[in-house]
Parts: C-alpha cells; sequence; structure tokens
C-alpha cells in the first residue's frame, strides 16, 4: 500500500516581493518583502521614514508601486484603487482616519455600501453596526446617530477598526490602532484581533510600541529606509533589543530620563492652576495645579475628557464653568491668542489637521506661534532667528531643510519635533502637549522625551496627555487621574503601575456595583466602606463612603498614604479577614482581598468600625465581596 503523499505547503495569505516605489526625488520603498499567512498576526515594524506606511497603502490600494510583484490568495495583483481592494477582501485601518465627517457613526462604518447600486437596508445596517460597535466594548458609548465630527480622535480610530470590519475582510492592516488607546481598550481591541486570527484572517499589525508587538504578533517584519533588514522572524524568537537594532540601527539607552522628583515641603511656584473646570458634557469638575519645571501627567481611558479638558484650558473649547490661573492670573475663556500671549503654548492631538498647514513652507509652519503672540508692524523676525538655530541644532534638521516646500515631506516624528520647536521660540511658561508621540517611532520617542524633560529643567511647566499609560509614568513627575470628565486623583507617579492607574481611572458607572456595596455595608454596620490598593507601606484609595466620621480611615477616594499616616496602620499591615483593633482601641478594621474572575489582584475592600460598635460576622461580609468580585 502506498505511503500518501505529503500535503503541500499552503502558500502565504499575501507575498510581497521586491516591492519599489518613489515619490519624486524620494524613495520609499527599495525592494521590500512581505509575507503574510492566514491566522497570523504579523508585525510591521520601522523607524520613521522606513516605508512602513507606504508599503501598507500599497496592500491595501491606496498607492500603487513601481516594481516588484505582490500575489494575493495565490494570485498576482496589482491593484488600482482602495475600492479593488476591499471588493477581493483587503482593508486598512489608517493611523490617520479616513472618516467623514458630515455622515453619522453609522453611515461611516458602512461608508463602502454607500457607494453600491441598489436599495439599502437602514434597519439591516444598524442592527449590524450595533452589533460592531457590542465587539469593540462601545455600543453605549459611540451611538451610531452621531456625527463623526463630534468624535474624539480615540473615537475616530474605534470607527476605523468597525469600518474594516463591517466589510467582513479577509486581511485587515491595522496601522498604529492603538495610539489613542488607552490599556484598557488596548486589551479589548487584542482580543478582537485574536478572534478574526482564529476566524482564518491575516492582520497586519504596524506599530511603535514594542510592548504590544510582543504581546500580539506571531512574527515580524522590520523595514529600514524602504528595505526589509528582518524579515518574518517568529517574534517568541526575539528580544526588544534586537527589534530596536534592527529598526534603528543602533543601540539606544533608557527611553524614559530619570523624572525631576519634587518634595512634598518644597515645591517651585506655580505655573497653571484650574479650577473646578467644565466645558458641557465632556468635563465638569477639573482640578490640579503644575508646577514650574515639573512635567505633570494627564491620564485616563477613552472619553474620560482628557482632550477637552486641555482644549477648554488653551481656549478652544467653550468653558462653562471654573477658572484657568497661569502664574496667578486668569485666562479668559474662548480665546487661544489670549492664552498664547499670557505664556501657553499648546500641541494637539491630531498633528495632521489641528498642527500642520501643509501648503506654507517649513519655516513658515515653525513660525505660526511667534505670528500669533505678535501683531502690528515690525514682528521682529530677526530676534528670532538664533532661536531657530538653536532649536534646528536640537531637532538635528539641517538649516537648508527650512524652505522646504511642504511639512508633508518629513516623517511623522520630525513633523512633531519642529510642532514643538514652534512654541519654544516663545519661552513659555506652560506647554501642553497631547498625545505628544502619537505615530512615532521609539526613536524618535526617546528624542521627544529628553526635549520635554530639557525644556521642564528650564523651569517650563510641561502638561502631558497621553493613552499610553508605561509613557505616562515614565515620563511625568505626578498624575492627575480623569474619569468620567471630573479630576479624580492627583498622585506621584513613583507610587503608580499601570494596573493601579487603570483601576484609578475606571468609569465611575463601572464602579456602581462597588459603591452600592460600601454604601450598603456602611448604612447596615455604620463607620466606613473602602476599596483601595496597599503594597509595602502605603495605600492608595480607590473609593470609599464614609457614615460615621469616628470610623474615617484616614484618606479618601484618589489619595495616596504611608500608612503609618493612616488611622488605621496596625490592620493594613496585617491584611487580615478578621476585624483589626487598632492600638488606640477607638476601631477596628476588617479587609477582604477582591480578586477579578480571571484572578487579577484589585486590591482590598475594607470595612472600619468604632471599636464600641457590634462586629459583623467577617464570613458574611468576605462572601459579599467574593459575590461582587465574581460579577466584575
Amino acid at each position: 500500500m502506498n505511503a500518501p503523499l505529503p500535503k503541500e505547503p499552503k502558500p502565504p495569505l499575501l507575498l510581497a516581493r521586491g516591492i519599489t516605489k518613489a515619490f519624486d526625488r524620494t524613495q520609499a520603498l527599495a525592494g521590500a518583502d512581505f509575507e503574510l499567512n492566514e491566522r497570523e498576526i504579523h508585525g510591521l515594524l520601522g523607524a520613521n521614514g522606513a516605508g512602513k506606511s507606504t508599503l501598507s497603502k500599497i496592500i491595501a490600494g491606496h498607492q500603487s508601486f513601481d516594481d516588484g510583484e505582490i500575489t494575493y490568495r495565490g494570485y498576482p495583483i496589482k491593484l488600482r484603487s482602495t475600492r479593488d481592494a476591499l471588493r477581493i477582501g483587503i482593508a486598512i485601518v489608517m493611523q490617520e482616519t479616513s472618516l467623514v465627517p458630515d455622515l453619522t457613526v453609522m453611515e461611516n462604518i458602512f461608508l463602502p455600501e454607500l457607494g453600491r447600486s441598489g436599495w439599502l437596508d437602514y434597519g439591516s445596517m444598524r442592527k449590524r453596526g450595533l452589533e460592531l460597535l457590542a465587539s469593540l466594548g462601545q455600543a453605549d458609548a459611540l451611538p451610531l446617530d452621531w456625527e463623526v465630527r463630534r468624535l474624539s480622535s480615540a473615537q475616530k480610530q474605534i470607527v476605523e477598526i468597525a469600518k474594516a470590519l463591517g466589510v467582513r475582510a479577509k486581511l485587515i492592516i491595522f496601522d498604529e490602532p492603538t495610539a489613542s488607546l488607552s490599556p484598557t481598550e488596548v486589551d479589548r481591541l487584542f482580543d478582537i484581533m485574536t478572534r478574526l486570527r482564529l476566524s482564518g484572517r491575516g492582520l497586519v499589525f504596524v506599530s511603535h510600541r514594542l510592548e504590544e508587538v510582543f504581546t500580539i504578533t506571531d512574527r515580524v517584519t522590520v523595514l529600514r529606509e524602504g528595505r526589509t533588514v528582518m524579515n518574518a522572524k517568529p517574534t517568541t524568537s526575539l528580544n526588544q533589543a534586537e527589534l530596536i537594532r534592527a529598526m534603528v540601527g543602533a543601540e539606544i539607552g533608557a527611553i524614559y530620563a530619570a523624572p525631576h522628583v519634587m518634595t512634598s515641603d518644597v515645591k517651585a511656584p506655580v505655573a497653571l492652576e484650574v479650577r473646578n473646570l467644565a466645558a458641557g458634557a465632556a468635563v465638569r469638575d477639573v482640578s490640579f495645579t503644575a508646577h514650574r519645571g515639573e512635567i505633570l501627567g494627564l491620564g485616563g481611558l477613552v472619553g474620560a475628557g482628557r482632550s477637552e479638558c486641555v482644549e477648554a484650558i488653551f481656549g478652544l473649547r467653550p468653558r462653562t464653568g471654573g477658572t484657568v490661573l497661569l502664574d496667578g492670573k486668569a485666562l479668559r475663556p474662548e480665546n487661544p491668542r489670549a492664552a498664547i500671549r499670557a505664556g501657553m503654548g499648546f500641541v494637539a492631538e491630531d498633528r495632521r489637521t489641528q498642527n500642520i498647514v501643509p501648503d506654507l513652507t517649513v519655516k513658515e509652519n515653525l513660525l505660526l506661534a511667534y505670528l500669533g503672540a505678535h501683531s502690528g508692524l515690525g514682528l521682529g523676525y530677526a530676534k528670532c532667528e538664533k532661536k531657530v538655530e538653536q532649536l534646528l541644532g536640537r531637532l538635528g534638521l539641517p538649516a537648508h531643510r527650512l524652505m522646504d516646500a511642504s511639512m508633508l515631506n518629513f516623517s511623522g516624528g520630525m513633523q512633531q519635533k519642529i510642532i514643538i520647536a514652534r512654541w519654544l521660540l516663545l519661552d513659555p511658561k506652560v506647554l501642553v502637549l497631547d498625545e505628544p508621540t502619537k505615530g512615532v517611532d521609539i526613536g524618535t520617542r526617546a528624542s521627544i522625551y529628553s526635549m520635554l524633560r530639557d525644556i521642564a529643567t528650564d523651569g517650563v511647566a510641561v502638561v502631558v496627555v497621553s493613552s499610553d499609560f508605561e509613557e505616562l509614568l515614565g515620563l511625568s513627575d505626578r498624575v492627575i487621574v480623569m474619569s468620567d470628565g471630573r479630576s479624580v486623583a492627583d498622585l506621584p507617579s513613583a507610587v503608580l503601575d499601570e494596573e493601579k492607574l487603570t483601576l484609578l481611572a475606571a468609569p465611575r458607572t463601572s464602579m456602581a456595583r462597588n459603591t452600592a456595596l460600601l454604601q450598603d455595608l456602611t448604612r447596615e454596620n455604620g463607620g466606613a466602606g473602602f476599596w483601595a490598593l496597599i503594597e509595602d507601606e502605603r495605600v492608595i484609595c480607590l473609593n470609599a463612603v464614609v457614615s460615621d466620621r469616628g470610623a474615617d480611615p484616614g484618606f479618601k477616594a484618589g489619595e495616596a498614604r504611608i500608612l503609618a499616616e493612616t488611622r488605621i496602620p496596625r490592620a493594613l499591615r496585617r491584611r487580615e479577614c478578621i476585624f483589626v483593633t487598632e492600638a488606640d482601641a477607638t476601631r477596628a478594621t476588617l479587609l477582604v482581598p477582591i480578586r477579578s474572575p480571571r484572578g487579577h489582584d484589585m486590591g482590598w475592600v475594607g470595612l472600619s468600625l468604632p471599636n464600641d460598635h457590634k462586629m459583623p460576622p467577617p464570613e458574611a461580609i468576605k462572601f459579599r465581596i467574593d459575590t461582587l468580585a465574581a460579577s466584575l
């Protein structure tokens, strides 16, 4: 009996060989190779300008290629348009969104279908749209009837992802899809990507966040200067140092400079003070201070109101309440020019639409803020020429490139550095940056971080909004945590990690059951209930309900305390599921650990009662807390 013939290996879903592409005199791709299998998530990496986005756009039909060959599902292709790509099952989620601002969320999700002839079933589209948004965890947060112009950048990114899922593509390219997402949203996206891979699709994942690459990808390809320098290596065979060497051609040191430490009793003068700021539904009650020489982080999940908050501070968004003080003087609302003249700079989140004027030269773009701060005859350009020369040295930009006709000739990282330098020409007292490293490679990120640290060392108060919690904690001295449009915590970054920050930033709606339990416990027993993280000699309070001031544990929601500074240090150190009486015999406290259904440590729930109260059975309290944990 003849043995069965071995099966032929299945060809790659997509195979690209020797791809070249030039734009005028710029060679974007110079012989790039790439392959993608079904049931695979393949990382496509490289520094800014390496050719990742160009190759992605060629595969998705946005651009043609000059030479080389591409086969898809075993057949050669040369796409003429994105419509051709969608028709054969290739979709892309772009770094810069391609949505139509005047159309609704639903219409944008199904935009490819709107261009087809025949009758449209809006009822079916609505049902499918809700299912897609539900799969992304956004069914309640992102109404289908909203016009896209109302959405934040992060919400637009989610619509882009839903749009790609809506065409049921076999091959989906994700170009920096997590740039505006917080860790919770990233985890949700990765769950979706994993399901797509298991369903037989092939996914290309373009990202600058190396920790994400190691988390989600199966293989990795690296481009440098338009050429493939690492081809389809299994991710498990690599480490971060090898990837960085392949991307930038050299080693780089620690990406975050050592944070500037501010002591609790001696602080630099306050440069920016925000009191009870409100701006429509997005910003309800935000208060914080930023000191000279400090980098202050503004953290939170998508929808927390971070971008809307800094826009209201700068005057780009109408305020409905509160006060903003710069060097102790009130800033008039809805007046960015007044903010600029008072000494504030602002780098908006969307680099392409909010920061760059493509029709102006690089030098004209660099001088835009200077024009806004000066008016009348004689703008004094000569005075800033020396400053421009110094900034060019800091940027590593040759002087002759200042006269380039368009900023779009530069990589995203260089564009961002020029935008930051625009404000440095004015010697600002406060510099606010919204997602300053969105879409830039790791080498440029390190350069931007160093620049921001130098700016702070010069005495400028730097306020940074970032969805990348690792970046926020690595760069900032302090972090203001926002949730549902409110500031809920003000903590040194040294006491936080990504997990703690995620728990602090949880929407108040997701804390409803936890709050209800604490309210029930204190209503039935008196005293004080709290949910806290306890580590070594420090406690961070996530939530607290106090019905009897005599049992106040000595901390409130959003605060961090040394255990000895609280009123229940003995209980916090012992962490036992019994009522532990304090040394002064005034109160007793029960602590129960709380874990998510996946086993993640979510801290401790405590009940603190005056010592003369009747103590409830610890087992009954523990059962109620365990029941709550099982439902989270």
